[in-house]
């Protein structure tokens, strides 16, 4: 039997349908201060250090290992190697760039086939007379920047997915480095690419990293990686996603969700914040992600109103509102 993430797990949301509470969504959740790069805890919900697979979180950090061992991708191409994307057209034209780049074409990848997350794009794609396909999977982006950096570095091309691949082994290394946090269990993500495990504090330590990495040094990966995803947020999710309109609102952010209901994000000085659903349901994570930046402290620049706009997310009775999501954030951890 595997770790129980649900042990020590309190509640962050709870779900209000008419003046009753009709479910509760428990989690784990970290704040890390300004000097959060060196781990500093200013709030912790559950447990903080609890053990878990951030999934999809982990893409600016798998680009970053990238960057260190030669990928060449800046701007809207390093954003779309960190992205889920909903697989909109120009989505995809960012992925075939990269493959293109590298001297190859969506042949070459090896995610699992999958409809673009974006219903609209979905319809589009399978009213052309398309079916599901590594290309329009939402982590193509990151499966194209494997496969180039393999091409820089000589690897071999159809085993980048093996976790004994040099590619992987680089990634892994990065991790335990950014996140400070050894991997302690491995397994796969839903896209086919190893899947390797670190802890909350891990998590948004690393994010804090990012975020804060001097942009007057341009050329480290952690920088480039933040001025590509907060340069781009509509490349990193997509129309209607919370991890680009958060990142809309609030200027410096570096943010990425991940499936099962993981959230990491970063701010420029440092204060970062990460999350776990223990329930792995998305639905509470917009009003935790809000929550937490809140209690995180923003900029007076901020535009508040924006940033809870994120953040709303109404509960329906025959199509109209009868409710809402509500964070609640538990108690704090030694409180």
């Amino acid at each position: 039997m595997g770790i129980d993430v649900g042990t020590r797990a309190v509640p962050l949301a709870r779900v209000v349908r008419g003046d009753l509470v009709e479910s509760v969504h428990t989690g784990h959740l970290v704040v890390l201060g300004t000097h959060g790069t060196d781990g500093t805890v200013e709030h912790a919900f559950g447990d903080p250090d609890v053990t878990i697979l951030a999934r999809s979180s982990l893409k600016p950090l798998q680009a970053i290992a990238m960057l260190r061992h030669g990928l060449a991708l800046d701007g809207p191409e390093l954003a779309i190697a960190c992205s889920s994307h909903n697989a909109e057209p120009a989505h995809l034209e960012r992925v075939r760039t990269v493959l293109a780049g590298a001297g190859l074409t969506e042949d070459a990848l090896r995610n699992t086939p999958d409809l673009p997350l974006d219903p609209a794009a979905a319809l589009a794609w399978q009213s052309s007379g398309h079916v599901a396909c590594a290309l329009t999977q939402n982590c193509s982006g990151k499966h194209a920047a494997m496969l180039a950096t393999c091409v820089v570095n000589g690897w071999d091309l159809a085993s980048y997915l093996d976790p004994g691949h040099p590619l992987q082994v680089a990634i892994r290394r990065t991790l335990e480095d950014l996140t400070g946090v050894p991997v302690q269990h491995a397994t796969v993500d839903g896209c086919g690419a190893p899947l390797f495990s670190t802890t909350l504090t891990g998590l948004a330590r690393a994010f804090g990293a990012i975020a804060a990495a001097p942009r007057d040094a341009p050329g480290t990966p952690q920088a480039r990686v933040a001025a590509a995803m907060t340069a781009n947020p509509w490349l990193v999710a997509g129309t209607g996603r919370d991890a680009t309109q958060v990142m809309r609102a609030v200027p410096g952010l570096v943010a990425k969700d991940g499936a099962d209901g993981v959230y990491a994000a970063g701010l420029p000085d440092g204060r970062a914040i990460a999350f776990k659903i223990t329930d792995g349901g998305a639905r509470p994570r917009p009003a935790v992600l809000v929550a937490a930046l809140l209690l995180a402290g923003l900029d007076p620049a901020v535009d508040l109103d924006a940033l809870r706009a994120v953040g709303h997310t109404p509960v329906l009775g025959h199509g109209e509102p009868v409710g809402e999501v509500v964070a609640t954030l538990g108690t704090p951890a030694g409180a």
